[in-house]
């Protein structure tokens, strides 16, 4: 996605996005061209989502939340437009509510706030399902290596570019080693996302306590802090470390 930086540069990066995606041939899931255009594209009563569906083109803001979310297209096309796809069948079958369900939840968990945990260590992965941090990122400190963490989620890279302690993502298993291409990971990922997407596959992960996120995490003391690395529910807050 780093590559993919200069395209934001000018007044309106919108085009250059959308001749990057028209250079690498993206599609949606419907096989309508992507392109990114102004934000009041959308007919008036048509959601985001099923436009996006329906035409290809995804409504883009000037800011940081939906120029990133363009990047994202560009980086994960196959992951993203299977979500889009997901959102849609659920918006035609459902409409539009205040409440999504759980499938387009999830989706929109994934789609905002997501990171990607490629590895083939399933220990890892039911480390961090069972909230055991001591045990992750401490203990088992060294396995990291093993671990690689994609963001892909739009929001979440916005509020990375001004980080707090408490920054948590939505994470999701890819099991796959983590040096794995990412447009491997990409179609991968695409593959597996289907209806039975519900939130909790996700997993919550403060991306800040990731080994070498950040520097004050060196120090063991960094995850004691309980308001941020909370205890699983039911589990003691006094429980072994590892």
């Amino acid at each position: 996605m780093a590559a993919d930086l200069p395209l934001l540069t000018g007044d309106d990066p919108r085009a250059a996005l959308s001749a990057a995606a028209a250079a690498r041939g993206l599609r949606t899931a419907s096989g309508r061209a992507l392109r990114f255009v102004a934000a009041d594209d959308a007919p008036a009563g048509i959601a985001y989502e099923a436009h996006i569906a329906a035409t290809g083109r995804v409504p883009t803001r000037l800011d940081a939340h939906d120029l990133l979310n363009a990047l994202v297209w560009l980086a994960l096309p196959s992951s993203k437009a299977r979500l889009n796809a997901l959102q849609a069948a659920g918006i035609a079958r459902h409409g539009v509510g205040a409440r999504r369900g759980p499938l387009r939840d999830a989706a929109t968990l994934l789609d905002e706030n997501g990171v990607l945990l490629v590895t083939d260590d399933a220990e890892m992965a039911l480390l961090l399902r069972e909230r055991r941090w001591h045990e992750l990122f401490i203990a088992r400190r060294l396995r990291w290596s093993a671990v690689r963490a994609l963001v892909c989620g739009h929001a979440l890279m916005a509020k990375l570019a001004a980080p707090y302690k408490a920054i948590t993502g939505h994470a999701l298993l890819v099991a796959l080693p983590a040096a794995t291409a990412v447009s491997e990971v990409d179609a991968h990922l695409a593959a597996g996302l289907d209806d039975g997407l519900n939130p909790s596959v996700l997993m919550p992960l403060p991306v800040l306590g990731i080994p070498g996120w950040c520097a004050a995490n060196a120090d063991p003391a960094f995850y004691d802090d309980g308001a941020v690395f909370r205890a699983a529910r039911g589990a003691s807050a006094g429980s072994p470390r590892g």
